[in-house]
């Protein structure tokens, strides 16, 4: 009995060990499966985080992109509103003053040049005999031509030829008296109001800084008598004006005025038309700028002076400095 019973301890003990294998290999999976899900969540919270940054980034890429091409575009919309703008001045400016007038080799551009005095002889001529019917030159007295176009005497014979008003008298009156070399040369008319009222209300300006009041200055002046034309077709000049490219709005009130011929020359040059408006032109610079050659030489000598002071200061600086900064300074550290 004792043998059989332990038969059957031995018996149920194994069933027991069984069912408890059983039970684990049952229960593994079940217990590993929290672990595995547990992964499985982790990773695809990464994968979708990875996924959420890369969108981020992108759509922060494609919004710096579309800013860049907004500043780009708001940069070339910027610069072509300036340069229209630019050049919408400058053709407002252009025609403010009529036709451009071209660039002329005048002798006294330069630099180091000066005036051709004889040019400016025969351009006094030329407004003597045809400008001063209905122009001053008011800055401008006998005086100045001494020197530059004429002798002492040819200006006395000159000055005496005008009467000059003066006075008053000792019974109060004024009088009439030859000119002197201290006298302006004579005006046409009395005041701006006989001016216009003699030339159907346009006022004749004084020469006096013609060249400098007027864009392109000599240019202007020798283009604007010599630019006389027919109108072109379609426009329409009204009577009592002529067309002139070179004046602003194309119509001017003073006919021309220079033709061949037109001045005689003492000195035997023959007057053409352009002869005639290049000396005046000369004429009228040297009127608005009569210390031009003066300046120019004084100029001349101060390059001259400062260029002697300037090599004078560099020998002295180098003599005074070279021994000081070549010199050599030993220290004795042992003593």
């Amino acid at each position: 009995m004792m043998r059989g019973g332990g038969g059957l301890s031995r018996i149920f003990s194994q069933a027991v060990g069984d069912s408890r294998s059983a039970a684990q290999r049952a229960a593994g999976p079940l217990c590993q499966a929290p672990t595995h899900t547990a992964a499985a969540a982790v990773g695809a919270s990464s994968s979708a985080e990875i996924q959420a940054d890369a969108a981020a980034a992108a759509s922060d890429s494609t919004g710096s992109r579309w800013k860049l091409s907004w500043k780009k575009a708001g940069l070339i919309g910027l610069g072509a509103s300036l340069a229209g703008v630019g050049g919408l001045a400058l053709a407002e400016e252009e025609a403010e003053h009529g036709l451009h007038a071209p660039d002329y080799p005048w002798s006294h551009n330069g630099y180091f040049s000066a005036y051709d005095h004889a040019s400016i002889r025969r351009g006094h001529q030329v407004y003597t005999q045809v400008c001063a019917a209905c122009h001053s030159v008011q800055s401008l007295h006998y005086r100045n031509l001494v020197g530059v176009a004429y002798t002492e005497e040819e200006m006395k014979e000159a000055a005496a030829e005008a009467e000059m008003e003066d006075g008053p008298n000792e019974e109060g009156e004024m009088f009439e008296r030859p000119g002197r070399l201290s006298d302006p040369l004579p005006r046409p008319y009395a005041n701006e109001e006989g001016a216009r009222y003699a030339n159907g209300g346009a006022y004749p300006p004084d020469l006096s800084l013609i060249t400098k009041a007027r864009h392109n200055g000599t240019n202007y002046v020798f283009s604007l008598l010599l630019g006389y034309r027919d109108p072109p077709a379609g426009v329409h000049i009204r009577e009592g004006l002529y067309y002139n490219p070179y004046f602003v709005g194309g119509a001017i009130a003073m006919p021309k005025m220079l033709a061949d011929g037109g001045t005689e020359y003492d000195d035997g040059t023959i007057a053409t038309e352009s002869q005639q408006a290049k000396d005046v032109s000369t004429f009228l610079a040297w009127a608005a700028e009569p210390e031009h050659d003066e300046r120019k030489l004084m100029g001349i000598k101060w390059i001259f002076v400062l260029s002697v002071v300037w090599v004078t200061a560099a020998y002295y600086k180098r003599w005074k400095w070279a021994p000081i900064k070549s010199r050599r300074v030993i220290v004795d550290a042992l003593n």
